[in-house]
């Protein structure tokens, strides 16, 4: 039975299965906005390093996070994408462990035009950003133990990401969609999340399940669709009942705040699962 917890680790607040940490040794975790050391409109736990924050707090703040979930030896092998809103699925593996791992100037860059990460590798954190759009980690355990972490704003949701991440992880294990765990992190919500009818009547065509709500939509059901689709059970989602835009004390939200931080969605093979 998946599910999502929140879990306080010293000034470091994370949702988090810890059942599949204990059973499986996997490491899932959306994490919240306090506990960090950036300021002004970053603060706290501002994880991303693009969007004009101070190098050094982001790379604390990534240390921090780390940290609380006991994957310090993790650090340098901790992996971010350069996120751009495409349907690009990458697989982490060898030399590309690391790729971003800092913010600051002078080291490995971010793994570029992606915006979901697959690995089978062992210690090797995946880190995407989010302040609205939707977090996705998926998780296939047996016969491999994978991980993805899928960035799913609409260009990429429309564009069939989450299904792509999906069927990624299959071929790079030899699984099943069928018997992997997925979890929706914080997002917008259709209470705030308005779009102009043209987008709304795309996505209707393409997930039979979405409604037009008024000009609202659901981007959490979209996803949940499209894992639904390509073979992971419904049983086996887990969504946080969060919205992003209501919730700014906790999570960053662009919508609601302009120029802000960026939370994040991790997911980590711990070394002795194997």
């Amino acid at each position: 039975m998946v599910s999502l917890s929140e879990r306080r680790f010293g000034d470091v607040q994370v949702l988090t299965d810890e059942a599949l940490r204990r059973e499986h040794g996997i490491v899932v975790a959306f994490s919240q906005r306090g506990g960090g050391r950036s300021i002004g409109p970053y603060a706290s736990l501002n994880l991303a390093a693009h969007v004009g924050d101070d190098p050094a707090a982001v790379d604390e703040n990534r240390a921090l996070l780390l940290a609380s979930l006991g994957l310090s030896s993790a650090r340098d092998r901790l992996t971010t994408p350069e996120q751009v809103h495409s349907s690009h699925v990458r697989v982490v593996s060898g030399a590309c462990a690391g790729m971003g791992a800092f913010a600051r100037e002078g080291t490995p860059p971010p793994m570029p035009s992606t915006d979901a990460l697959v690995t089978t590798e062992p210690d090797t954190p995946l880190l995407l950003c989010f302040a609205d759009c939707v977090p996705v980690v998926i998780v296939n355990v047996d016969p491999v133990p994978a991980v993805a972490v899928v960035h799913a704003g609409w260009r990429g949701a429309l564009a069939g990401i989450v299904a792509d991440a999906a069927r990624k992880l299959a071929a790079e294990t030899g699984g099943d969609p069928s018997g992997m765990l997925a979890y929706v992190g914080p997002h917008i919500g259709p209470c705030h999340y308005e779009v102009d009818e043209t987008l709304l009547s795309q996505f209707v065509h393409t997930f039979g399940t979405i409604a037009a709500a008024q000009g609202r939509l659901d981007l959490g059901a979209v996803v949940s669709e499209s894992l639904n689709g390509v073979g992971v059970p419904l049983s086996s989602v887990c969504r946080a009942a969060v919205c992003t835009a209501e919730r700014t004390d906790a999570f960053f939200s662009y919508r609601a705040e302009g120029l802000t931080g960026r939370h994040g969605a991790l997911a980590c093979i711990l070394g002795d699962v194997r």
